[in-house]
């Protein structure tokens, strides 16, 4: 955040100690998956298992332990410490639905975010520390504010696909409010004029994805600062782009979240204008023109 000062401390450990408490937590959840377990409703249709409450509880302790000073916001109710500089968003379990239904796409997710003294409330911190968890590949992503980001140790970038004619894409739906969602509007434009849109059930991972070049694109409504924040400084510190549907600045409370490798990132925006607005969209190039545009690209 601009404006705001350095770092009250460097953070060599962050990174290390948060992988360490990922990788526990993502294993009490892969042994919740293979004893199967419980499903509860949070609301009308958002589900909660044991397994989320247990992996948070963990996490908080961990946490606490490694950073006694630091502050946990989890998914599951966590509210400790947060009048402190640094903030844990944590989300032990982001995938939830997938997991109740034993589909081994899931994640734990831990962001950190630093706020400075004197910052106001209403304002967003620095983003400097990021660990994500995937138990089931046994992916490991990791960044730290400056220093890039890497996937088991392994630097990682965003892809350099040009144009959103080439480019999967991935977005999500809410389990709650469904009916009031707009997403299915967007989610057939995008369609028709990319490679594919993927609906995976974890934005967590869809943000780690557009980080290491496996997705070009992610974009969904009405997220949550544990389901972003570690994956928005992945794709940040991975070269990549994150804002609202207008280009805006991304907030930890935002209701509007783009994330993109950056190459693709206006001619996004301008579709979303375009919807919003209820203008006219451009026609949908043909196969014969598709070609003809990405040969006149090689050529340059």
């Amino acid at each position: 955040m601009s404006g705001t000062p350095p770092l009250a401390q460097p953070g060599p450990t962050w990174v290390p100690q948060a992988s360490l408490i990922a990788r526990e937590a993502g294993a009490c959840l892969r042994e919740f998956l293979a004893k199967g377990v419980a499903t509860e409703y949070k609301g009308d249709v958002d589900l909660v298992t044991v397994a989320d409450r247990t992996a948070e509880k963990l996490i908080r302790a961990r946490l606490a332990e490694a950073f006694p000073d630091h502050g946990v916001y989890g998914e599951e109710g966590t509210r400790d410490r947060l009048e402190g500089q640094y903030r844990w968003y944590v989300d032990p379990l982001d995938g939830t639905t997938n997991f109740a239904h034993g589909i081994p796409h899931f994640c734990v997710s831990l962001g950190l975010e630093h706020r400075p003294p004197g910052l106001d409330p209403a304002h967003d911190g620095d983003l400097v520390a990021a660990v994500l968890y995937d138990p089931n590949r046994d992916e490991l992503f990791s960044a730290e504010k400056g220093s890039g980001a890497r996937l088991n140790g392994k630097p990682i970038h965003v892809s350099a696909t040009p144009v959103l004619a080439e480019s999967l894409i991935a977005t999500g739906f809410p389990s709650r409010k469904r009916h009031e969602s707009p997403n299915i509007h967007f989610y057939q434009e995008f369609t028709l004029r990319s490679h594919g849109v993927r609906r995976f059930g974890s934005a967590a991972l869809d943000l780690a994805y557009v980080a290491m070049g496996r997705l070009e694109a992610f974009w969904e409504f009405n997220l949550n600062p544990w389901d972003t924040a570690a994956g928005v400084l992945l794709v940040q510190e991975a070269g990549g782009r994150v804002s609202g549907f207008a280009g805006q600045p991304f907030r930890l409370d935002s209701q509007e979240n783009l994330a993109s490798n950056g190459l693709i990132h206006g001619e996004l925006v301008g579709l979303f204008q375009n919807m919003f607005a209820g203008r006219a969209v451009a026609p949908i190039p043909t196969p014969q023109e598709f070609a003809a545009a990405r040969a006149a690209r090689a050529a340059r």
